[in-house]
């Protein structure tokens, strides 16, 4: 499906050393953010409180949230759980407080917005044991708010999650690496990996420079990224290589060019899709979503460029050429091997 047909090649590569020196500044940018100015790592990764909460109507983040910064918290974690009615809030470790009063602080800081009082009731589980909860009731008897659940994250849990999640990335990179060199050539395969390692150092840049949250969900959101990256590459090189079998008279700069400018009509359809998609969840996905929507936006978006303007021109640099996809066909012999 095509919305539109370019019939001329636009000349890519004769613009990517330009491109690829804007590439190499907005890495090297990157790298150092996140040297100078560590991730803001969430609860996840850090250890923290997390408290889930059952109101009984639809709860209002954003008055949660209001009461949580008046205490102390800095972008304090608040997402409905389940349903409308049930909240999780991710809180951070604070310095000289005893997690438990945190706790019991926060539960009571929103019992309090809700015009009730802390109580202590027995309630019955679905598996039918009897268990001591504490509820926010107000003066008509009425329960607002019920605290369900309180468990406590700690740092040597964060650590653990940390180095699960960085085998997760490596693991991704190999797999990847591992696929695009037996499927084409191990040139597009040291292409496509610099070009998507690229995209995911500069969506962390931009959680170092802004000091957005970090959390296991952004986590998930940049290897939806890497492989949405390598999807773009594979389209990219499968169509160079297409061109090398149909176009045996273009030099390997010209195949390119062939080849990038014949799917940029199915690029557009694809990542403007997509990209709607993921604004719809950044402008109204609500703060859950918020910091997962923005490394799917930043990650989509460099994707586009480095497929385009880095994967190709480092394949091109590292001397890819047609006999490298294609292999020639050797002539045979009329004597067919026998010697007179």
């Amino acid at each position: 499906m095509e919305f539109f047909k370019i019939k001329r090649d636009i000349p890519f590569m004769r613009h990517a050393l330009i491109f690829n020196a804007i590439s190499a500044l907005t890495f090297i940018a990157a790298v150092f953010f996140l040297v100078t100015k560590p991730l803001h790592f969430s609860v996840e990764f850090t250890g923290g409180t997390v408290m889930e909460l059952r109101y009984p109507h639809a709860a209002d983040q954003e008055k949660i949230r209001a009461n949580l910064t008046k205490l102390g918290y800095e972008q304090p974690e608040v997402s409905s759980f389940g349903n409308a009615q049930d909240v999780l809030l991710r809180l951070p470790i604070r310095q000289g407080s005893n997690a438990n009063n945190a706790s019991n602080a926060v539960f009571n800081a929103l019992c309090a917005a809700e015009s009730g009082a802390p109580k202590q009731v027995q309630q019955t589980t679905d598996k039918g044991e009897s268990v001591t909860r504490t509820s926010c009731v107000n003066a008509a008897g009425a329960e607002v708010v019920n605290l369900q659940r309180v468990d406590y994250v700690g740092a040597q849990v964060g650590d653990e999650l940390a180095r699960n999640g960085l085998n997760a990335l490596i693991m991704v990179v190999v797999g990847v690496m591992i696929y695009l060199a037996v499927r084409f050539e191990w040139k597009f395969a040291v292409a496509a990996i610099i070009a998507n390692l690229h995209d995911i150092v500069i969506i962390l840049g931009f959680f170092a420079f802004f000091q957005w949250e970090f959390s296991l969900t952004v986590l998930a959101g940049i290897l939806a990224v890497l492989g949405y990256s390598v999807n773009e590459s594979v389209v990219i090189f499968d169509r160079i290589r297409e061109t090398f079998r149909k176009q045996r008279k273009m030099s390997v700069t010209e195949v390119m060019d062939h080849a990038i400018t014949s799917t940029m009509s199915r690029t557009i359809i694809t990542h403007g899709c997509t990209e709607m998609m993921v604004l719809s969840m950044l402008f109204f996905g609500g703060q859950s979503l918020h910091y997962f929507a923005m490394a799917l936006t930043i990650g989509i978006l460099f994707g586009i460029y480095s497929s385009v303007f880095v994967a190709a021109a480092i394949a091109r640099w590292l001397g890819v050429k047609r006999e490298d996809l294609i292999k020639p066909v050797k002539e045979r012999d009329e004597t067919d091997g026998a010697v007179v």
